[in-house]
């Protein structure tokens, strides 16, 4: 087992370019190379934890936030973080991280905080754009179907709860290849007119690479003519936060009292109640302000997310509830989402789930 193999699987759980711009992800220390004894699942690299990984003889940390966020221009241990990345370093320990990926992931972050909600008909809250790509190329009739088959088999195709979807124009196609050429059809130097089906189909953008591969590993001619364009549709399975629903509609304090039980945390900071009760339920893991609108617009009863200033409380308007569980506190299941997952896709390998708090936030 390498630390590749352990990217591989993290991204077959919530691919790494789904991760938001701003954001540092994939392997921030160590080789993707490097060979491991065991990996240990983390919220934060800390010192502490690194420290943990040494105990517990893990060499790679799974890492939900990023150690490494701005630039280092020096190694010097004058800050926790430069302290941690010389710890790992020189104890030959892997860090990766995977953040934002995970926070738009469809199973992800939120999908948590709703399991732990026991909220039912869940959907993104506000889904991703520019993820969705399509296709374009053109294939001879006595081809289409195996073509089309192999780029199924690579992932395209698949819409929502839809898979093997595509669309097919008879045409026909010409081309006149120069003496260096080895057409596939007709001979080179002469102009040829054939009969061509033209395919098209989307995928998400994570697979471009595994998509090309099938194409021109399938397509028999020696210069497969395609396109791929990035749509601008809404991706509804990539994107930040969830909404869901109450199985049952429960009164404002009732619900308050359950979110603080279910989600474990000591004190939850709101805005204005409504007098009316809670059924609607938007989420977003970590700081969310961000998603204020999107919940209003959703009509949601009510936003469940962290880091809420002052001013963010205002954009209630009367009109939804926000409450402020902490950041820690709505993240801190992230890391068993994480051993869960792993423990699937790598049975019988040493995947531990890290002991260590790293929340820095202390209650009196």
């Amino acid at each position: 087992m390498t630390v590749r193999d352990v990217i591989n699987h993290l991204e077959s759980i919530a691919p790494l370019s789904y991760a938001e711009d701003f954001d540092n992800v994939g392997l921030l220390v160590g080789r993707h190379d490097q060979d491991i004894s065991g990996i240990l699942v983390t919220l934060d690299t800390l010192e502490e934890v690194v420290e943990e990984a040494i105990k517990e003889d893990c060499n790679c940390i799974v890492s939900f936030h990023p150690i490494l966020f701005k630039g280092l221009k020096s190694l010097t241990g004058s800050n926790y973080v430069e302290r941690c990345v010389m710890q790992a370093i020189r104890n030959d320990i892997a860090i990766i991280a995977i953040h934002t990926a995970l926070d738009n992931a469809l199973s992800g972050v939120n999908d948590a905080i709703c399991d732990r909600l026991n909220l039912i008909d869940r959907r993104i809250l506000i889904p991703q754009r520019g993820t969705i790509k399509k296709l374009t190329t053109y294939v001879p009739p006595n081809e289409l179907e195996h073509v089309r088959k192999s780029l199924f088999k690579a992932g395209a195709g698949e819409i929502g709860n839809y898979s093997n979807c595509s669309f097919n124009i008879d045409g026909k196609g010409t081309f006149k290849g120069n003496e260096k050429s080895n057409p596939t059809l007709g001979k080179a130097g002469q102009f040829q007119t054939e009969k061509e089906v033209k395919l098209s189909m989307t995928f998400a953008k994570h697979l471009e690479s595994a998509v090309i591969k099938a194409l021109f590993e399938a397509h028999s001619y020696e210069e497969v003519a395609y396109e791929i364009i990035t749509l601008d549709n809404s991706n509804q399975t990539i994107g930040m936060g969830m909404i869901g629903q109450m199985e049952k509609p429960m009164p404002e304090q009732e619900f308050l009292q359950y979110v603080k039980d279910r989600m474990k945390t000591s004190i939850i900071r709101h805005s204005t109640l409504l007098a009316k009760p809670i059924e609607r339920v938007a989420v977003l893991g970590g700081s969310g302000s961000f998603a204020i609108s999107a919940a209003r617009k959703n009509k949601a009863d009510v936003l469940i997310t962290a880091d809420l200033k002052y001013h963010d409380f205002f954009q209630a308007e009367n009109e939804i509830v926000l409450m402020d569980i902490g950041h820690y506190e709505s993240e801190q299941f992230t890391k068993s989402l994480l051993v869960e997952n792993l423990t699937k896709k790598i049975p019988n390998f040493a995947i531990i789930l890290s002991k260590t708090i790293t929340n820095p936030v202390k209650y009196f």
